[in-house]
Protein backbone atom coordinates (compact mmCIF):
# COMPACT_ATOMS: atom_id res chain seq x y z
CA UNK A 1 0.00 0.00 0.00
CA UNK A 2 3.22 2.22 0.66
CA UNK A 3 4.55 1.80 -2.77
CA UNK A 4 1.17 3.12 -3.96
CA UNK A 5 1.01 5.95 -2.30
CA UNK A 6 4.75 6.86 -3.45
CA UNK A 7 3.85 5.93 -6.65
CA UNK A 8 1.13 8.32 -7.00
CA UNK A 9 2.95 10.72 -5.03
CA UNK A 10 5.52 10.87 -7.50
CA UNK A 11 3.30 10.68 -10.48
CA UNK A 12 1.41 13.80 -9.21
CA UNK A 13 4.77 15.90 -8.90
CA UNK A 14 5.38 14.81 -12.49
CA UNK A 15 2.34 16.07 -13.85
CA UNK A 16 2.37 19.27 -11.84
CA UNK A 17 5.89 19.72 -13.38
CA UNK A 18 4.62 18.68 -17.09
CA UNK A 19 1.87 21.79 -16.83
CA UNK A 20 4.09 23.82 -15.70
CA UNK A 21 6.29 23.38 -18.63
CA UNK A 22 4.20 23.72 -21.41
CA UNK A 23 2.64 26.93 -19.35
CA UNK A 24 5.84 28.37 -19.26
CA UNK A 25 7.61 27.42 -22.39
CA UNK A 26 6.26 30.59 -24.30
CA UNK A 27 7.65 32.73 -21.68
CA UNK A 28 11.45 31.20 -21.57
CA UNK A 29 10.82 31.61 -25.43
CA UNK A 30 9.89 35.04 -26.01
CA UNK A 31 12.52 36.14 -23.77
CA UNK A 32 15.34 33.74 -25.99
CA UNK A 33 15.89 31.87 -22.42
CA UNK A 34 16.76 28.39 -22.47
CA UNK A 35 14.33 26.37 -19.79
CA UNK A 36 17.43 24.06 -18.33
CA UNK A 37 15.31 22.07 -15.82
CA UNK A 38 12.60 21.71 -13.34
CA UNK A 39 11.83 20.24 -9.79
CA UNK A 40 8.84 20.22 -8.06
CA UNK A 41 9.39 18.67 -4.59
CA UNK A 42 8.85 18.51 -1.13
CA UNK A 43 11.44 19.09 1.31
CA UNK A 44 10.46 18.77 5.30
CA UNK A 45 7.27 20.44 5.14
CA UNK A 46 7.62 22.32 2.05
CA UNK A 47 6.71 22.20 -1.69
CA UNK A 48 9.20 23.97 -4.33
CA UNK A 49 9.18 24.77 -7.79
CA UNK A 50 12.46 25.09 -8.69
CA UNK A 51 13.08 26.43 -12.20
CA UNK A 52 16.34 26.69 -13.62
CA UNK A 53 16.82 29.14 -16.51
CA UNK A 54 20.16 30.31 -18.74
CA UNK A 55 20.91 32.05 -21.64
CA UNK A 56 24.34 32.02 -24.35
CA UNK A 57 26.57 33.58 -22.25
CA UNK A 58 24.65 33.21 -19.01
CA UNK A 59 21.82 34.88 -17.79
CA UNK A 60 22.08 37.72 -14.73
CA UNK A 61 19.80 38.56 -12.16
CA UNK A 62 18.00 41.16 -13.60
CA UNK A 63 16.81 38.87 -16.39
CA UNK A 64 15.78 35.98 -13.45
CA UNK A 65 14.00 38.52 -11.44
CA UNK A 66 11.74 39.49 -14.96
CA UNK A 67 11.50 36.23 -15.57
CA UNK A 68 10.32 35.02 -12.28
CA UNK A 69 8.01 37.96 -12.40
CA UNK A 70 6.41 36.61 -15.76
CA UNK A 71 6.38 33.27 -14.49
CA UNK A 72 4.51 33.65 -10.93
CA UNK A 73 1.47 35.54 -12.70
CA UNK A 74 1.00 32.85 -15.41
CA UNK A 75 1.35 30.57 -12.76
CA UNK A 76 -1.09 32.33 -10.58
CA UNK A 77 -3.68 32.47 -13.87
CA UNK A 78 -3.86 28.67 -14.44
CA UNK A 79 -7.16 27.08 -14.37
CA UNK A 80 -7.46 24.24 -13.12
CA UNK A 81 -4.74 25.26 -10.69
CA UNK A 82 -2.36 22.05 -10.72
CA UNK A 83 -0.73 22.22 -7.26
CA UNK A 84 -2.07 20.68 -4.65
CA UNK A 85 -0.99 22.64 -1.89
CA UNK A 86 0.86 25.99 -1.51
CA UNK A 87 4.61 26.12 -2.93
CA UNK A 88 7.80 28.57 -2.84
CA UNK A 89 8.43 29.22 -6.50
CA UNK A 90 12.52 29.55 -7.08
CA UNK A 91 13.72 30.62 -10.29
CA UNK A 92 17.21 30.64 -11.18
CA UNK A 93 20.44 29.69 -12.97
CA UNK A 94 21.93 26.34 -12.84
CA UNK A 95 25.12 27.63 -12.16
CA UNK A 96 28.42 26.70 -13.85
CA UNK A 97 28.70 23.17 -12.17
CA UNK A 98 24.92 22.69 -14.01
CA UNK A 99 23.71 19.00 -14.81
CA UNK A 100 24.18 17.73 -17.88
CA UNK A 101 20.56 16.02 -18.97
CA UNK A 102 19.47 17.21 -22.55
CA UNK A 103 20.60 16.22 -25.83
CA UNK A 104 21.87 20.23 -26.04
CA UNK A 105 23.78 19.78 -22.72
CA UNK A 106 25.71 17.16 -23.96
CA UNK A 107 26.47 18.55 -27.24
CA UNK A 108 27.77 21.77 -24.92
CA UNK A 109 29.77 19.50 -22.89
CA UNK A 110 32.04 17.97 -25.87
CA UNK A 111 35.25 18.99 -25.33
CA UNK A 112 34.48 20.11 -21.27
CA UNK A 113 35.59 19.14 -17.97
CA UNK A 114 33.44 17.72 -16.25
CA UNK A 115 32.31 15.61 -13.13
CA UNK A 116 30.66 11.97 -13.37
CA UNK A 117 29.36 10.38 -10.58
CA UNK A 118 28.90 6.43 -10.64
CA UNK A 119 26.82 4.12 -8.92
CA UNK A 120 29.44 1.37 -9.20
CA UNK A 121 33.27 1.61 -8.80
CA UNK A 122 35.60 1.62 -11.71
CA UNK A 123 39.05 1.30 -11.24
CA UNK A 124 38.55 1.65 -7.76
CA UNK A 125 37.21 5.12 -8.24
CA UNK A 126 33.05 6.29 -8.08
CA UNK A 127 34.17 9.76 -8.94
CA UNK A 128 36.29 11.12 -12.36
CA UNK A 129 36.98 14.36 -13.61
CA UNK A 130 38.02 15.65 -17.01
CA UNK A 131 37.23 16.55 -20.40
CA UNK A 132 34.36 14.92 -22.26
CA UNK A 133 35.93 13.50 -25.50
CA UNK A 134 33.01 11.73 -27.25
CA UNK A 135 29.87 10.02 -26.17
CA UNK A 136 27.13 7.84 -27.65
CA UNK A 137 23.78 6.15 -26.19
CA UNK A 138 26.16 3.23 -24.90
CA UNK A 139 29.27 5.21 -23.71
CA UNK A 140 31.33 8.28 -23.16
CA UNK A 141 35.07 8.56 -23.43
CA UNK A 142 36.53 10.92 -21.01
CA UNK A 143 39.96 12.02 -20.43
CA UNK A 144 41.53 12.12 -17.36
CA UNK A 145 44.36 13.45 -15.34
CA UNK A 146 46.59 11.01 -12.55
CA UNK A 147 49.42 12.93 -11.23
CA UNK A 148 51.26 14.25 -14.57
CA UNK A 149 50.04 11.63 -17.32
CA UNK A 150 46.45 12.05 -19.00
CA UNK A 151 44.41 8.68 -19.84
CA UNK A 152 41.29 7.76 -22.01
CA UNK A 153 39.05 6.06 -20.08
CA UNK A 154 35.88 4.68 -21.50
CA UNK A 155 32.59 4.83 -18.80
CA UNK A 156 29.49 3.37 -19.80
CA UNK A 157 25.88 5.70 -19.74
CA UNK A 158 24.14 2.91 -17.52
CA UNK A 159 26.90 3.60 -14.80
CA UNK A 160 26.53 6.74 -14.52
CA UNK A 161 24.67 8.08 -12.00
CA UNK A 162 25.53 11.97 -12.26
CA UNK A 163 27.11 14.01 -14.39
CA UNK A 164 27.66 18.15 -14.52
CA UNK A 165 29.90 20.50 -15.61
CA UNK A 166 32.87 20.72 -13.19
CA UNK A 167 35.67 23.88 -13.09
CA UNK A 168 38.96 22.78 -13.16
CA UNK A 169 41.49 23.61 -10.74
Amino acid sequence: MLTLFIARKEHCLTEVVDVVKQAIQPIIDERGLELVDMEYVKEKATFYLRIYIDTVGGIDIEEIAAASELISEKLDELDPDPFPVPYLLEVSSPGIERPIKTAQDWQKALNSYIHVGLYQKMDQQKVFEGTLLAYDDEEISLQIKIKTRTKEIKIPRKNIAKIRFAIEF
